[in-house]
């Protein structure tokens, strides 16, 4: 700082002409602002110039220089105080140590005493500037590495690296907001291979990202950052039954990205939990909602809720890491890979044990797993419908390669038995909503987003299952069927129209002569008459034949 802004105060003018006439004011580095001849005009000044020292003697009218500096450390704490007495005030102006007084200087002064007092004063206000400004611009350092903190904490939360007692100081220093109650996490994957070739895939991916962050950031109090080769989301919800609105806007997201974007995006949506602790176990199930995209299809929203309740529900987590990626090769149902898990998982197991009863253990250890698999996944298995002492002691006693072989071939009938679990499921499904329809088709809010609440899943998921099984879409399967017994009602009753279309859920007549003449080519009257009139052809040609 070039100068330091200075304010003199002293009830005898010709103290203040002499202090202003000795000293090299600007040579020491400082600016003289004015000067007050008491305290009370003192406070006026300092309130308007803001100096940054106040030179003060103790003995003044209205207000002392001991006052005086009280009120400055109480409302201006950063003004330097320097205090000039008379010999007879000095004990008593050292008796304000609590004031924080820079500097006593005995009357009458003295130019190089006060010559030094002043540059002493001047190295402590530069050294203080540069300590502010040295903050400021580790303050300014900080706010810019910032975000690049906040994704090294949130990729070491999902990955399992903090300790619990540990949150509270990371979300305060790296200025996190995680109210909850409820988190989420979500795995965004752009797909490499069905992308443009003129269309530079980092650039997509970026694109993606930044829209995604848009997209959901505010509504989800979302938290999202890069993580290996995907996007990962960590959304924040007030309650756990907004999963199935969660999941349709991702599923809009994906559809959004590829139109506008031009780029296939999969979104995994993982567990809900209770505590950010959990989030890794909900991106792990995230990750796993991505992966079924092989199944699935990409470009949509995967709810591993939804896709996959009964493989989900009471699932003991397994601490080899093998025997898990062996167990999801068998959900997702890929041959090749299964039996390539099976390989790297024997091989880390079995081909290191050094003792025969380190490989019982391993067995052992093996079988149990197996079962919990088989248990949780409603796999029935012969090998796991008996006694299991006899299944251990039958496996204890194959070589090492047929053993090998005996896991790869159960990992394979396991697959074979999830898809048909999974098939069964899906047919329970799509035969509960179409139980739905037939039971609630002559209501006029019968709309997608109410089934779906009925069935507890999101209209994205219900829409693609219910299109994939049937063939149609909810809506036209809902038109045909209400077409049909429109239909009917038309031919064994002498109802009149506009009654009919209220007995099938529609309240304008009008729209449903429109709907009913586009299903059948005729409207609804036409179509009675044309059904009456073959009737009379068909009954007359049937006497013609008995007759005959």
């Amino acid at each position: 700082m070039d100068e330091y802004t200075l304010l003199l105060v002293d009830d005898e003018e010709e103290v203040i002409q002499a202090i202003l006439k000795k000293i090299d004011w600007k040579g020491l580095g400082f600016s003289v602002i004015g000067h007050a001849g008491n305290g009370v005009k003192a406070l006026e000044m300092i309130e308007e110039f803001q100096p940054d020292v106040v030179m003060t003697d103790i003995k003044m009218p209205y207000m002392d220089g001991m006052e005086l500096s009280k009120h400055i450390r109480e409302e201006y704490s950063e003004t330097k105080i320097l205090i000039f007495t008379g010999f007879d005030e000095f004990e008593y102006a050292k008796e304000a140590l609590h004031l924080e007084i820079e500097e006593y200087v005995l009357k009458p002064l003295n130019a190089a005493e006060l010559t030094q007092v002043l540059t002493k004063l001047k190295l402590k206000l530069d050294a203080e500037i540069s300590d502010k400004r040295n903050v400021e611009i580790l303050q300014k350092y900080y706010m810019e590495s910032l975000p690049f903190l906040q994704m090294n904490f949130y990729s070491s939360l999902i990955e399992g690296r903090i300790r619990e007692e540990e949150i509270p100081k990371y979300l305060a220093e790296y200025r996190i907001a995680f109210t909850g109650p409820f988190f989420c996490c979500l795995v965004i994957h752009t797909s490499h291979r069905q992308t443009a070739q003129e269309i530079d895939h980092q650039l997509l991916t970026t694109s993606v990202h930044k829209q995604a962050k848009e997209y959901l950031g505010e509504q989800w109090k979302a938290k999202s950052f890069s993580y290996l080769d995907d996007f990962v989301v960590i959304v924040q919800l007030e309650h756990e039954n907004v999963m199935s609105e969660l999941t349709d806007k991702c599923d809009r997201f994906c559809r959004y990205a590829r139109r506008i974007i031009g780029a296939v995006v999969t979104i995994g949506i993982g567990q809900v939990c209770t505590s950010v602790m959990e989030l890794p176990k909900s991106y792990s199930s995230a990750s796993e909602a991505v992966s079924y995209r092989v199944i699935y299809g990409t470009g949509r929203a995967v709810n591993i809720r939804e896709i996959a309740p009964q493989e989900t529900k009471n699932s003991k987590e397994t601490n080899d890491a093998g025997l898990a990626q062996l167990f999801q090769s068998i959900h997702l149902g890929i041959e090749e890979d299964i039996l390539k898990a099976a390989d790297t998982y024997f091989e880390q197991v079995f081909f290191n044990v050094t003792s025969l009863q380190q490989h019982h253990i391993a067995v052992m250890e093996l079988v149990s797993a197996l079962y919990r698999f088989a248990a949780d996944n409603d796999i029935a298995c012969e090998e796991f419908s008996g006694e299991i002492r006899e299944l251990y002691g039958s496996l204890l006693n194959m070589e090492i390669q047929e053993l090998l072989e005996w896991l790869r071939d159960i990992s394979l009938r396991f697959q074979i038995q999830i898809a048909s679990v999974r098939y069964k499921s899906t047919r329970t499904f799509i035969s509960k909503a179409i139980d739905y329809i037939c039971s609630h088709y002559m209501e006029e809010e019968l709309f997608l987003d109410r089934v779906c609440e009925f069935l507890g899943v999101s209209n994205s998921h219900f829409s693609s299952t219910f299109k994939k099984e049937t063939g149609k879409s909810f809506i036209t399967y809902l038109t045909d069927y209400r077409m049909e017994k429109a239909a009917h009602l038309l031919i064994e009753t002498n109802e009149k129209s506009y009654m009919i279309a209220r007995k099938v859920g529609y309240a304008d007549p009008n729209y449903f002569s429109y709907v009913f003449k586009r299903k059948f080519g005729v409207a609804p009257s036409k179509y009675r008459t044309e059904y009456a009139e073959s009737e009379k052809e068909r009954n007359s040609y049937d006497k013609k034949a008995i007759s005959t």
